[in-house]
């Protein structure tokens, strides 16, 4: 029995403990927001089972409808799918100034997302399923490895299956998935050289039962001695284990140069490893919402098919509600009803709680701030900014979490595979002695509105400034400008790609060549005045 397996499973089992609460939690959001993940937060004994129906408590849609508006619209501003919303660039200012070093990680952020969106990569598909699972749970974590073909593999992980821990810095760097697998696949990954051994439980099931299957646990958590020195896995930051959870085995040793999993969370309170979301925060209105909903059915059906109310004289007897049947008797001799509907009270009132509800709801997944967002594309950023500014206040915290979190550690991640894998281009020797340090840039939607406001206020100083020129002939004002720094600036700002910009060099060489021909224009514009002085002068001598 390895220490090392059983203190991984002791930990696995402590940290499935102290997320019950949370687990019961999210059970109630699978019911009326979720239900196709209804299954996935429930134990393998709660009874329910693949292809059944999972909405008996979700009545009214008007949450769900909001967290696939919520999520669409996540990926809408932060990573749409045909847009570059983010680029690589030097740490190093100096660096990050220089032409070559600049193209340099243009074609590595043209490489990102070459293998990001390839069909085989599943990008696009797991990344909504990672703002569906915020938008409900308040967590998702997203898995990125190599493609066994090369490239990238994205999986959102089954919250279900993993637990993770954060450092002292509230920083993901350890975790622990338990999952499921039969003996004949076991074999397989000892074969394909990725497990060193099985237990005795396993070999004995191949020769009975090799579809039996066994619980194994995948933990990753910070290498303690890190042997910079070996260029196997004990030179990794990252430890990465596989345990049999029977017999306490050891199935597999290896390690990560950055960590595999990238845990997004939308909000968090104190102390708190899991994130809260949208839908927690819209539960109770969820709840009375659904109420509200029954309650308007149920009068709604007296509306339609009304009580009827007669007095105790056999008037109604045989009294048929079909279209076009005489019913004798329902009124007197005087045309007077004798027959009366009950009242079903007021049905626009509870209409209008209903709508009360659902703008709360709507509220608090973003969906009226992504509408302002998104359904305006004819306006400008600054007027997008204008129009949505109180809510934008709420929206930047948000977006700037998923972006240090998620996005942040997986284009770290993508970067490592693109090294391992040889496909990064050749590196400047600049850029060598550096070590390669990098930042990212984030050229989402969001990022650029933000933004628009600085290339906004340069625009309105630029026009001030003419403006005082005009009236007052003094051009004297225009010399406060360094268009040597807007603009590139300004380029920045609207994403140009640095291939699109001509280089310092470039620059120097064209400004050159045009001072050379004004001059060369110059001094044959003076030629006839100097060949008559000349003349005059030959004259008088």
């Amino acid at each position: 029995m390895s220490e090392i397996a059983k203190d991984i499973i002791k930990t696995h089992d402590k940290w499935k403990g102290d997320r019950g609460t949370w687990e019961s939690h999210w059970s109630e959001i699978d019911e009326r927001v979720l239900p196709r993940y209804a299954m996935t937060m429930q134990s393998s004994s709660s009874g329910l089972t693949k292809g059944q129906k999972r909405t008996d408590k979700m009545i009214d849609s008007t949450a769900s409808i909001a967290l696939e508006r919520f999520s669409a619209a996540m990926e809408a501003m932060l990573t749409p799918r045909n847009q570059r919303w983010h680029r690589v660039t030097a740490s190093d200012e100096a660096l990050a100034a220089d032409h070559d070093v600049k193209v340099w990680f243009e074609n590595v952020t043209n490489m990102l997302f070459k293998q990001r969106y390839k069909p085989s990569a599943n990008f696009a598909s797991q990344q909504h399923e990672v703002y569906m699972g915020l938008g409900a749970y308040g967590t998702s974590i997203l898995h990125t490895d190599a493609h066994d073909e090369g490239g990238f593999r994205y999986r959102a992980t089954d919250l279900r299956e993993i637990l993770i821990g954060l450092n002292h810095q509230g920083i993901l760097d350890s975790s622990s998935r338990k999952f499921n697998i039969s003996a004949r696949l076991m074999q397989q990954k000892v074969d394909a050289g990725r497990w060193s051994t099985i237990p005795d439980a396993v070999k004995s099931a191949l020769k009975t039962e090799p579809s039996k299957e066994f619980e194994v646990i995948h933990c990753v958590k910070p290498r303690v001695e890190v042997d910079k020195k070996r260029l196997d896995y004990k030179g990794m930051k990252y430890a990465s284990y596989y345990v049999a959870v029977e017999g306490q085995t050891i199935l597999g040793e290896g390690g990560f140069n950055t960590f595999p999993y990238q845990a997004s969370r939308y909000v968090t309170g104190p102390s708190e490893v899991y994130g809260r979301s949208p839908a927690m925060m819209a539960l109770p209105a969820i709840k009375v919402l659904n109420e509200q909903k029954k309650t308007m059915l149920t009068q709604g059906h007296r509306a339609v098919a009304p009580v009827l109310l007669a007095n105790d004289d056999g008037v109604v007897d045989g009294f048929s509600m079909k279209p076009g049947h005489i019913n004798p008797g329902g009124v007197s001799p005087e045309g007077r009803p004798l027959v009366h509907a009950l009242p079903v009270g007021n049905l626009a009132a509870g209409q209008e709680l209903m709508d009360m509800e659902r703008s709360t709801i709507n509220d608090i997944f973003l969906v009226t701030l992504f509408q302002i967002l998104v359904d305006t594309p004819a306006m400008t950023a600054t007027e997008v900014l204008e129009r949505a500014r109180e809510k934008g206040a709420l929206l930047s915290p948000t977006m700037g979490r998923q972006q240090s979190e998620g996005q942040g550690p997986m284009i770290e991640r993508e970067i490592d595979l693109l090294q391992q894998q040889n496909l990064l281009p050749p590196m400047p020797e600049a850029l060598i002695e550096a070590e390669g340090e990098f930042e990212i840039i984030y050229d989402s939607p969001l990022n650029r509105a933000q933004r628009a406001e600085e290339a906004a206020g340069w625009m309105r100083t630029l026009e001030a400034a003419v403006a005082y020129a005009n009236t007052t002939q003094d051009l004297s004002v225009l010399d406060h400008f360094n268009t040597d720094v807007i603009y590139p600036a300004l380029a920045e700002i609207n994403a140009m790609p640095p291939s699109w910009m001509a280089s310092p060099e470039t620059v120097e060489q064209k400004r050159a060549q045009r001072q050379e021909a004004a001059d060369t224009q110059q001094m044959v514009e003076a030629a006839p005045a100097a060949a008559g002085v000349m003349k005059a002068l030959g004259s008088a001598g």
